[in-house]
């Protein structure tokens, strides 16, 4: 047979073999230090330039607190809200956990991520059952009138694609762009809004609790909405929530991000996520900090 020309199937193919077979699986993996401590290893493919993916990192919080509420086999992480501190590097991090509620029903447990002794990030986890049913109501949204695949003109983000050398999590999973909203790689501006396709490799989707954690990570998996406004530099997340609605199923996800309100210093983008049944699976929110714009306001102000 010969070998396939789709980009998207080429990219999965050279970064199963570049790397492990089950990448997202491996960074989920906690090992249990005893006393509610864990320690997790984060490849350098699981960050955003030279620092660690925040989606990735309440990944591992998550993937944590589940560990941490062992017999809550039934429950997933419905609700996680994170605060950034720091950010780390990739390579070996510990976690510290608390649980505050331990219920049939409902779990909550208090994480804490650190490198070096220095907290990056602290995550509180809501462990409870995901839906299974159909909803009793939806609003309808915008991701939906998106193909259920890629579309012909999609952007696979491979290797050799510019944004790779800065979203190097899309290393380890399938990653294609809405041609319609990256005028930012040809110096084009538009709407703060960004849709995409997702899907773990298939090693890691075969697994459900890793497909879950890979559907909370991707609530911050795309690029800034602000570089569609012509804004580029570093914008780091300050705080994040996510809303696990139920277990994705198996196949691509589609995903928007959007912002409604570009201040001088803040940002919000919003990520809305549905499976490849249409079914809401992630929402979330974070807050995020234009970092070079509000230093230029802060010196003018001085400077005035």
């Amino acid at each position: 047979m010969p070998a396939s020309t789709d980009p998207l199937t080429q990219n999965r193919n050279a970064a199963e073999t570049m790397s492990s077979s089950r990448p997202f699986t491996d960074l989920t993996t906690v090992h249990d230090l005893g006393d509610g401590a864990y320690s997790a290893t984060i490849d350098p493919m699981w960050t955003i330039g030279p620092k660690v993916h925040g989606g990735c990192m309440m990944a591992v919080c998550a993937a944590t607190a589940h560990r941490t509420i062992g017999d809550a086999v039934d429950l997933a992480p419905v609700a996680l809200s994170a605060n950034y501190i720091s950010a780390p590097n990739p390579g070996e991090v510990q976690l510290t956990t608390k649980v505050r509620r331990r219920g049939r029903q409902v779990c909550l447990v208090d994480v804490e991520l650190s490198q070096n002794s220095r907290t990056a990030v602290t995550c509180s986890v809501t462990l409870g059952p995901a839906d299974t049913n159909p909803p009793r109501h939806s609003e309808p949204l915008p991701v939906s009138e998106m193909p259920v695949q890629p579309s012909a003109d999609a952007i696979p983000v491979s290797a050799e694609h510019p944004l790779a050398q800065i979203l190097h999590v899309s290393q380890g999973c399938e990653l294609a762009m809405d041609s319609a909203t990256t005028g930012f790689l040809v110096g084009q501006r538009g709407a703060p809004i960004s849709r995409m396709w997702v899907r773990p490799f298939a090693s890691d989707e075969a697994d459900p609790a890793a497909a879950t954690l890979f559907a909370i990570m991707a609530g911050d998996i795309a690029p800034r909405v602000t570089v569609n406004c012509g804004i580029f530099g570093w914008t780091p997340t300050v705080q994040l929530t996510t809303y696990l609605r139920r277990r994705p199923a198996p196949g691509w996800m589609r995903v928007m991000a959007s912002s409604t309100v570009i201040g001088d210093s803040w940002f919000e983008q919003d990520h809305v996520i549905l499976d490849a049944t249409g079914q809401v699976v992630v929402q979330s929110r974070q807050l995020a900090m234009l970092l070079e714009a509000a230093g230029a306001s802060r010196r003018t102000a001085v400077d005035g």
